[in-house]
């Protein structure tokens, strides 16, 4: 289901992937909409100034040029330098206060558009690729409420994937900057960079980045026992029994447990709290989230996020928000790669009319308009040749159905599946509702 591409990092899936990328978008676009997210598009580029606002220069933006303008070496007035989007959320941040006039707060919206970043290309990591965000923003402020709605919205459309069970991970930015400032850390994106990477380096590698950065030993070994709290509830008793206690370490707790208890409700054992999540503390302010396939760990998360309080502003006003981006691309890959699904058929095609001869093709076209004009996916046989090979080309294709047109005029469908051949009148017979489309199956 994988198409052979010459450029690594842009994924192009066979039409049976394809299949199985829509129904995956059409089921996250149902769900969003069922929670009351509005479809939302911004442009694919953005300037320079706007993809770098919030120091994101290691995402490896691709920068955007006109042929002509390069070959010109002009000194007159250039445009603004431009790049292409390396995720959903700066452009929504920018759209945000572009808009504010025109939206209603907190405004809802889901997001589904590819993204380009200039890395290197592995497995479940591309260049370009396909991303579906959900974000809640507030105008001036937005209730801790959110941060815990949006992770239960991502279970539920997650869970109605044909993939394995997933699981959130979920930390608070307050909870690791309060532990941080309560054991003397004065760098805590030190900190907090060196203890994301514990999965990858492990807990050697990270305390030797710890002591690098003026991080004493017995600090990291402090941190390090934090970072090991991994519960389903109870983590305000785990993080306290380490004998660090203040004011931002218990306002981050007491959201972290609220979270957990709404969770435990709504999707038990879906939802865990994991003190290593690190994630992205540049300007996620609250709740952050991981997301992993319980299963595919090796793969890393598949869905992230969290709160953000100071991304979008425009100096007099701020519009605080709480996101979540699946990374669609990332997952297709390793459903396609792993056949953990398959699509009923490659094309939408239900039916092939067969053609009797050239000279009676309308006649095929003619019973073909009328079964799509009932909503049936349709195609005429390319050619007229024996039925025995219109029949095969049908099958080649997966296409369930043949239809057959006598000298007399009288119309038979033939289920090339199991053979079983009945007279049908094309403005009232219907194929199975199974097989009207395609479908997709474990």
């Amino acid at each position: 289901m994988f198409a052979k591409t010459s450029l690594s990092g842009f994924p192009e899936w066979l039409p049976e992937g394809r299949i199985i990328e829509n129904a995956i978008l059409d089921h996250l676009r149902k769900t969003f909409e069922l929670h009351g997210f509005a479809s939302l598009e911004t442009r694919s580029v953005e300037t320079l100034d706007e993809l770098q606002r919030k120091g994101e220069t290691s995402k490896e933006v691709y920068i955007l040029n006109r042929l002509q303008e390069l070959k010109e070496e002009r000194s007159s007035k250039k445009e603004r330098p431009l790049g292409l989007h390396f995720d959903l959320t700066v452009p929504f941040a920018r759209f945000v206060i572009e808009n504010a006039g025109s939206l209603a707060f907190p405004f809802r919206r889901y997001q589904i558009q590819k993204v380009w970043r200039g890395e290197r290309p592995q497995d479940g990591r591309f260049r370009e690729f396909m991303q579906a965000d959900i974000d809640i923003v507030g105008d001036g402020a937005l209730a801790f409420h959110h941060e815990v709605e949006l992770p239960l919205v991502m279970i539920e459309a997650l869970s109605g994937l044909p993939i394995p069970p997933v699981t959130v991970l979920v930390n608070n930015r307050k909870v690791v900057q309060g532990f941080c400032e309560g054991i003397g850390i004065e760098s805590v994106e030190d900190a907090l960079r060196a203890i994301d990477k514990l999965d990858k380096i492990g807990a050697e590698g990270v305390m030797a980045e710890m002591l690098e950065n003026g991080i004493s030993a017995e600090q990291g070994e402090k941190l390090l026992e934090m970072a090991a709290i991994r519960v389903e509830s109870g983590v305000t008793d785990a993080v306290l029994a380490l004998g660090v206690d203040n004011e931002t370490l218990r306002a981050g707790l007491e959201e972290l447990d609220a979270l957990l208890i709404a969770a435990t409700k709504r999707a038990p054992g879906r939802v865990v709290a994991d003190l290593k999540i690190a994630r992205g503390l540049d300007y996620y302010t609250g709740s952050v989230y991981e997301t992993v396939l319980e299963g595919h760990e090796d793969l890393g998360s598949i869905c992230s996020g969290g709160r953000y309080d100071s991304l979008a502003t425009n100096g007099k006003r701020t519009y605080p928000g709480v996101g979540l981006s699946i990374g669609v691309s990332r997952l297709v890959s390793r459903i396609l790669g792993q056949e953990l699904v398959h699509a009923s058929r490659s094309v939408p095609s239900c039916v092939l009319v067969a053609v009797n001869d050239e000279e009676h093709r309308s006649e095929a076209d003619d019973i073909a308009y009328a079964l799509r004009s009932r909503g049936i996916p349709t195609e005429v046989s390319p050619n007229s040749a024996k039925f025995g090979k219109q029949i095969k080309f049908a099958d080649k294709r997966g296409i369930p159905f043949v239809w057959f047109t006598n000298e007399e005029g009288v119309s038979t469908v033939k289920d090339i599946r199991t053979g079983e051949q009945v007279e049908a009148d094309a403005a009232t017979w219907m194929p199975p509702a199974t097989d009207l489309l395609p479908t997709v199956v474990k």
